[in-house]
């Protein structure tokens, strides 16, 4: 959730590059006004989040004091970022076009792990216990807390009467590429795994891999006009 008031009170004694110190220099929205220029385009690659609207996340007061304490930093490359304090305190997001899948996570594990070695630094850590993992705004995402997502276009497969009950025995959930509560468009869906709880994140990446492989052999099936039914899995 984002800083408190008395936040806003501390900041005002300091100018942004020496609040932000370790992100100065870098790629970072929080120690600098953004131009509408980089404003748009930061909306038109999908990495600007917006104030959030739900009336279950306004009542929570996850908007308070917007747009303080808010920000994004990436990479040169934008395959690598960080959002902080647009639902939970940080969100890390690694992500490439293509489907090499390994040097994503790899990319995530390195970065988190930098991240999380400046806390312990400074004597902060994530919020973690053994029962419930880690503790995320959002109850769904309780346990890793990761997402592992792919664009991928099955225009037949998502008109078969089984696609969500194929989904469902992968372990694996769809949705618009546009982010929660979208609508696929031309048959692209925003395909990752359904658990969060339970799979350690290496277990929950490879279902992904694992069922996305089952996915495009099942659409090429389809277009040729043959038979998917021997491929549909048991249930995990």
């Amino acid at each position: 959730m984002p800083f408190s008031n008395s936040h806003n009170l501390l900041k005002m004694k300091y100018s942004a590059a020496e609040e932000y110190p370790d992100l100065s220099q870098h790629n970072n929205y929080m120690a600098k006004n953004m131009t509408d220029q980089e404003q748009q385009q930061l909306i038109d690659d999908h990495f600007l989040f917006d104030k959030p609207v739900s009336p279950l996340l306004l009542a929570s007061g996850m908007a308070r004091d917007w747009p303080d304490a808010r920000g994004i930093w990436h990479n040169d490359d934008k395959s690598f970022l960080v959002w902080v304090n647009e639902e939970d305190h940080i969100r890390v997001i690694s992500m490439e076009k293509g489907g090499n899948m390994k040097d994503v996570f790899n990319r995530f594990c390195t970065g988190l792990a930098k991240i999380e070695n400046v806390f312990k630094n400074k004597n902060h850590a994530f919020m973690w216990n053994e029962h419930l993992g880690y503790v995320l705004t959002c109850p769904s995402n309780l346990g890793t807390g990761l997402r592992a997502g792919v664009h991928i276009k099955l225009p037949n497969l998502s008109k078969n009467d089984k696609f969500g009950d194929i989904l469902k025995r992968l372990r694996l959930q769809k949705r618009g590429t546009g982010g929660v509560d979208t609508a696929a468009v031309g048959g692209v869906f925003d395909v990752s795994n359904a658990d969060r709880l339970g799979f350690s994140e290496v277990e929950l990446v490879q279902m992904v891999v694992d069922g996305l492989k089952l996915l495009i052999e099942m659409e090429k099936r389809l277009e040729k006009g043959q038979s998917i039914d021997d491929l549909i899995p048991a249930p995990k």
